[in-house]
């Protein structure tokens, strides 16, 4: 892949004419953040994660990938694989605010802005071309310079014609480099590739296209798509062979609505207490109404998620009359879900999630002569006193520790 990777600072770089879309991905994103502090590990394996018995990896330096510690594998585990390995907690707030000035960068460049995640984003600059004079190949290191500056992380760009090679690209220009595959080579990129490469190939399907000698892409391509129906059914089918052949018709899609919001937690030492459980997820409930409000937003579907000892998962929802944003009103679903379909056992994990979100402006049912209080309007008043005082500036009463009393 030589031929196609552009190094720091060149100024010549593969045809890049027809090649106006690029994907962005930060290098090792929450380890990248938290180093900016740190400099003094750089070079060192490190993970963010909360480095508890039953916590996971949520990033590692590449110094750390060398030893096959990866993101979401168990702190124990990458321990056991890299003894000297150090890790950093997670600082609250750090990577959304990262994450945001690095979007607002690539928005400076064009609206057409798909992210995929807090790292990662597909740009389409096609139409910015003519305007700002340049070219997709000098965008992406444009792109690079600024984040290094701007942000002191590291980002890796793939260019291509579709969505599908520019992620690719993206890929093999990691760490701090940049990809360019001109849309006349695409198809010469892709032969070499393992089926795995292919957008959609998981363990499965590989061993399926394997067992019937389609070992790399070019082998996909030249298949006879008939076969690969069969073989595969109708749609993945058809998907892989389009791919295969260089066709991806997906376009840059900005800013994708949310579906639902969120948050979970596993315990180190697995839960059989139901009330233990029930201030659990008063917490969880707390975090997810304070997002929705944030972001303006009231869902109708009130859902939790429970994992076992044995790692055996529910999921169990219900419908709510109208949309909720508030935390007593989702907490009284979810314990209400966790009494009909998990009233025993030990609990591993357990999570809470809101979906079918709308806005606020959709309003909220009046219920006249009602003895209730304004729950609403008093977790908006917790919501202004922790932006002023921090997030434990107010709590449920419930959730106070006896340091805190």
């Amino acid at each position: 892949m030589a031929r196609y990777r552009v190094t720091t600072g060149a100024t010549t770089w593969p045809d890049d004419t027809g090649c106006g879309l690029l994907h962005v991905d930060m290098d090792a994103f929450f380890v990248s953040c938290e180093l900016r502090t740190r400099p003094e590990l750089a070079g060192k394996p490190v993970v963010v994660s909360g480095g508890g018995p039953r916590s996971v990896v949520a990033a590692a330096s590449y110094a750390a990938r060398e030893f096959g510690v990866r993101s979401a594998m168990p702190f124990s585990t990458a321990k056991r694989l890299c003894p000297q390995l150090i890790c950093i907690t997670p600082t609250p707030g750090l990577y959304g605010e990262v994450s945001k000035g690095v979007m607002g960068v690539f928005r400076e460049l064009t609206p057409l802005v798909e992210p995929l995640s807090l790292d990662e984003a597909f740009l389409d600059v096609s139409g910015a071309l003519k305007r700002l004079d340049s070219s997709p190949a000098r965008l992406g290191a444009w792109i690079r310079e600024r984040v290094a500056a701007d942000f002191g992380i590291s980002c890796s760009v793939g260019v291509a014609k579709v969505k599908f090679v520019a992620k690719l690209a993206s890929g093999m220009a990691k760490p701090d480099g940049m990809v360019v595959v001109p849309a006349a080579e695409t198809l010469a990129f892709l032969r070499p590739l393992p089926v795995s490469a292919l957008w959609g190939v998981g363990k499965r399907t590989e061993e399926q296209l394997r067992q019937q000698g389609l070992d790399t892409v070019a082998d996909v391509a030249a298949a006879p798509l008939s076969r690969l129906r069969r073989s595969l059914g109708r749609a993945l089918g058809e998907h892989l062979y389009a791919l295969a052949n260089g066709h991806d018709e997906r376009k840059v899609v900005p800013e994708s609505p949310d579906k639902s919001i969120g948050a979970e937690v596993t315990f180190d030492v697995d839960l059989h207490d139901r009330s233990a459980l029930g201030l659990e997820l008063l917490r969880l409930s707390e975090r997810v109404a304070a997002t929705l409000r944030r972001r303006g937003l009231r869902g109708r579907t009130v859902s939790i998620k429970v994992r076992f000892a044995d790692f055996k998962t529910i999921t169990r929802a219900r419908t709510t009359a109208v949309g909720v944003d508030v935390a007593r009103d989702i907490h009284r679903t979810a314990v209400e879900l966790l009494t009909e379909h998990a009233p025993t056992g030990a609990v591993r994990l357990i999570g809470v999630r809101v979906e079918g979100l709308d806005t606020e402006s959709d309003g909220e049912q009046l219920l006249f002569a009602t003895p209730e209080p304004r729950w609403r309007d008093a977790e908006v008043a917790a919501d202004v006193a922790r932006s002023k005082f921090g997030a434990a500036a107010v709590r449920p009463a419930s959730l106070l520790t006896p340091r805190d009393q």
